[in-house]
């Protein structure tokens, strides 16, 4: 059965399923090549890491079991200035984009030799050329005064940085419909077409024809992948986020665990819970956040919390990205990570030189993305 008539659709080269930060990234490298580029989103009633996400643009242990990760990691990095720079010269919005490096703090010397002894691998594995430093508790604090004084050290990664998540969204939003991209809200596309003349699309009273499909739905796209022939095993994963008042200035790195923003709140989190498709809160791990928060910064005591949420990432089995086409349904992409931040600008760059037909121009292989690895 036809999803629409094929007269009454509207036309474009390509569809992306999700107006996320992956699906919006995605969209801003393919609309530079003079594509028309239509974005299917359900709106902010969907289930959106986008807003509820750390904002780290981050390098450091990314992929130390996936070498290919921890390289596409670090090429988005390289790539991220560029994209921030584009951004605000298209629509004026700051993104506020830092890249002054980035600390994983360790409370123990054991976490803190764990922690070195798996970057010297990942070093090993890049011929030495993966850039990071340990420092022991004097010499962080010679970094950042403030730090607690039972806190064993940390790594510094050089390449690591952050951004206003927000203002990221609100500015690739703004630049995609200031260059002639469709946005699209009209509830959730449930129901995908492939034909002879390419892909046939409907969402609420819209209905689309397209050359070519993008699925970047995030956890949306478990149910609508096999309809193209591909498969999407990802999960939730719940992560809360505690923020605090505005507090003097007092760091300027962010941290895998905390970070100052540019108003001066803190943000606190890195919780992870298999809890299904629940958004909320709890007293239990929000407690463990502020204690672990206390303790890396003991003048976070005194300052007031503001707000709390919770959100889902989208976890694949083994954490890493997808990135496939199609075997059965030609020119149906698949493109789902939990990292839209920090992939944004690979996303932007070579995942939309791949989409729109030039292949990867890379030094490496994105093979080891596709999702029949975990048929294996």
């Amino acid at each position: 059965m036809a999803v629409c008539n094929l007269a009454d659709r509207c036309e474009a080269d390509v569809a992306i399923i999700g107006g996320g930060l992956v699906g919006l990234a995605v969209a801003t490298g393919l609309i530079k090549k003079n594509l028309k580029v239509v974005i299917f989103d359900e709106a902010d009633v969907a289930f959106r890491a986008s807003r509820g996400n750390f904002g780290l643009v981050w390098v450091q242990g990314k992929g130390d079991t996936c070498p290919e990760y921890a390289k596409l990691s670090r090429l988005s990095a390289s790539l991220w200035p560029e994209l921030g720079a584009e951004l605000s010269g298209s629509t004026g919005i700051d993104v506020q984009l830092e890249q002054q490096g980035g600390l994983f703090f360790c409370l123990t010397e054991q976490e803190l030799e764990q922690r070195v002894q798996m970057l010297e691998a990942m070093k090993q594995q890049h011929q030495g050329d993966y850039p990071f430093e340990v420092l022991d508790n004097a010499a962080l604090k010679a970094l950042v005064p403030e730090i607690g004084p039972t806190v064993a050290g940390a790594t510094f990664g050089p390449l690591d940085g952050h951004v206003n998540p927000l203002l990221m969204m609100r500015a690739l939003t703004k630049n995609f419909l200031a260059k002639g991209g469709c946005l699209v809200n009209c509830g959730p596309v449930e129901q995908l077409e492939a034909h002879s003349k390419g892909f046939g699309i409907q969402s609420g009273d819209q209905c689309w024809q397209v050359d070519k499909v993008v699925l970047a739905a995030g956890l949306g796209n478990k149910q609508l992948a096999p309809q193209l022939g591909l498969d999407a095993p990802v999960e939730p994963n719940r992560g809360q986020v505690l923020i605090a008042e505005r507090v003097s200035p007092f760091l300027k790195f962010p941290t895998s665990h905390i970070r100052q923003t540019n108003e001066g709140t803190i943000q606190c989190g890195d919780s992870k819970e298999d809890v299904g498709l629940n958004e909320g809160t709890s007293i239990e791990v929000m407690a463990q956040i502020a204690k672990r928060a206390v303790t890396l910064f003991p003048l976070l005591e005194q300052a007031q919390l503001v707000r709390a949420w919770g959100a889902l990432r989208i976890m694949t089995p083994d954490g890493y990205p997808v990135y496939q086409e199609s075997e059965s349904h030609s020119g149906a992409y698949l493109v789902t990570c939990h990292s839209g931040v920090t992939l944004a600008a690979a996303h932007a760059g070579p995942v939309a030189d791949w989409i729109a037909g030039e292949g990867f121009n890379l030094d490496f292989s994105m093979e080891v993305f596709h999702a029949n690895r975990f048929q294996l």
